[in-house]
Parts: C-alpha cells; structure tokens; sequence
C-alpha cells in the first residue's frame, strides 16, 4: 500500500429506525401500569404472599412495614411519597421465606390471643346471644309439652318441671315416693314412671338422675350416710326408667347430693319435705346446633359471661353425640 494512501476509518453502524418507537412504548406500558398499581389499594396478607415470593426468588427482600400503611395508600405510592423515609439498613432486611412464615404466625397468634382474652366482635356476640336465647326457647316449649302430657301427675302433685337453660328438670317430689329412710320406689309411682320414660323416648339429650335427701342424718345397716341413701334413691328410679330398653343406658348419669342442694330451708318440716325428691334432668347441649366459630366463640372468657348470664352451664353443653337424638 502506497504511504500516499488517505486513511479512512470504517464507517459507524446506525441503529435500526424502529428501536426509538420500541423503546418510547416500553416506557409507556411501565408508566400505566405504575398509575394502575398506585390507585390500587393494597391487601396487608397478600403483599406479604407476595413479597415471601419475591425473597424466594431473589434471595433476599426488603422488609416494608405493612401495618403503617395508611388504608387506600399503596405500596408503591408509599415508596415514591416526598417524605418517605431512609431505606432500611442491610442488617435489617430478611433472607427467607421463614420470616413470612414467623410473621403470619404471630398474626394468628394475635388473633387467637384476642379470642380467649374475651375480645370478641360485638356483632358476633350479639348473633350468638340471639341463637342461643332461641335454643332455651325450644327448650322451653319442649318443657311445656311435657307438662301438658304429665299434666295429671303436675296436678296431684307428684312431680314438677322446671327448666334452667337448655335443662329440664322433673322433680319427682317426696309424697310417698319412698319410704322414710328407704330407697324402695313405692309402687302407687311404677305409673308415673312409666309416663315420664315415654317422655323420654321423645326429648334428645342426656339424662342425669340426682339423689337429694334432707339434713336429718341417717345411719343404718344399710345406708351410712344421706350420701347412701341420695344415691340409692337415684339408682333405683334411673334402673326403672331403663326397664324394658326403650331408653340406652348410657343417656344416663346417676348422682346422690345428699342434702347439699336443698330447694327449701332444713329447719322446717315442709322445707324438709321439700328437700327429699328425686330430679330427672334431660341435658340437651349444642354441639348440632352451633357453628364451629360460634363454639369456639363461647369457650372464650366472653363466651362464659354470655353462658353465665344465659343460664348455661359450661360442663354439659357440649356433651350430645349425635347418636343420642332421637
């Protein structure tokens, strides 16, 4: 090649005409969907599946306060605000999914804690209040029903029913039902029994027989103690309602109280009368007839001040299986 030869550099490459227009529409489509997430308003559960996602992805997250969050202001928006303030430091921010996982637990643990601390909602417990008030009144037109079939009996004054809650409870009272100092069933009430046990085929609900006498001690060679005898006049009225099978056996529960439950005083012959009875308890509890969330409800603290005010008891609402309605 000549020295007299002009060098001439090659000549630059141009980009192709359509990148400008690529480029200009990329950056709109960015732009509009920024404006879409900033209007939107910001779930704080979601945005911590999405952000546990995002760590898992990437390896690591920065942590955003969620709960500072003011409601109908997103995210992004909070990122962009004027007055946002320093990023947090690299010591602060998590490596893993794990400490989403931490945090949704705490959030339930929350929630639970609010729960047994008797924090309930108020429209929660004002629509539990109203279920279970309907419940005590069909226990109460069922208690009614069977006043109406026993009606004769109520007359005579053998029996009475009452009802406490979701209980009813046949009194069956001390005329001649038994012997002093006995606890052979006197026959004249084999009929009375045998009205009540047809109720009984009829009402769902466990079914608990309680002894009581009256303060007046007892001691003989059969019966040591009003314990002996409250519970031996139980036994034999629950072994004749289960005469002939028409009744499971293990509806029942028999109990002697012996005179710490009196209904009168013990200082007078009447009030002692009164106190020596025998009392037939359907037990009819909730289980089928509440939601899960609504139980739960009412094993809170505030549950049992609902219960409380309402008459019910704690200990027997939750024990019907379902095998037991009849």
């Amino acid at each position: 090649m000549s020295d007299d030869t002009e060098f001439k550099p090659p000549e630059a490459r141009s980009l192709p005409p359509w990148m400008a227009t690529f480029a200009d529409l990329m950056a709109l489509l960015m732009c509009f969907f920024v404006l879409l997430l900033s209007f939107s308003e910001m779930d704080a559960m979601q945005f911590r599946r999405l952000a546990g996602s995002l760590a898992q992805a990437f390896g690591v997250q920065q942590e955003i306060r969620v709960d500072e969050v003011p409601k109908g202001t997103s995210i992004i928006a909070q990122e962009f605000s004027p007055g946002r303030p320093e990023p947090t430091p690299i010591n602060e921010i998590f490596q893993s999914t794990d400490d989403i996982t931490q945090m949704s637990l705490e959030v339930l643990c929350a929630q639970e804690y609010d729960i047994q601390r008797g924090e309930i909602d108020e429209t929660g417990r004002e629509a539990v209040t109203q279920r279970l008030e309907a419940l005590i009144a069909q226990t109460e037109e069922a208690a009614a029903d069977l006043a109406q079939r026993l009606e004769s009996r109520i007359v005579s004054g053998q029996i009475e029913i009452e009802t406490r809650g979701r209980q009813i409870i046949i009194r069956i009272r001390e005329q001649g039902s038994f012997p002093s100092a006995s606890a052979q069933l006197n026959p004249d009430y084999f009929d009375v029994m045998d009205e009540i046990r047809a109720v009984l085929m009829l009402k769902p609900g466990g079914i608990q027989v309680h002894g009581h006498t009256d303060s007046l001690p007892i001691s003989s060679e059969r019966f040591r103690s009003n314990w002996d005898l409250s519970s031996a006049r139980a036994v034999s009225v629950a072994h004749e309602l289960m005469r002939g099978d028409y009744l499971e056996e293990r509806r029942f529960q028999v109990s002697g109280f012996s005179d710490t439950r009196p209904l009168a005083t013990n200082a007078t012959p009447d009030g002692r009368a009164r106190n020596r009875r025998v009392e037939i308890v359907i037990r009819q509890g909730l289980d089928d007839e509440l939601t899960d969330e609504e139980l739960e409800l009412l094993r809170s603290t505030e549950g049992e001040d609902i219960m409380r005010d309402l008459d019910l008891e704690p200990d027997y609402i939750f024990d019907l299986d379902e095998d037991e309605v009849f």
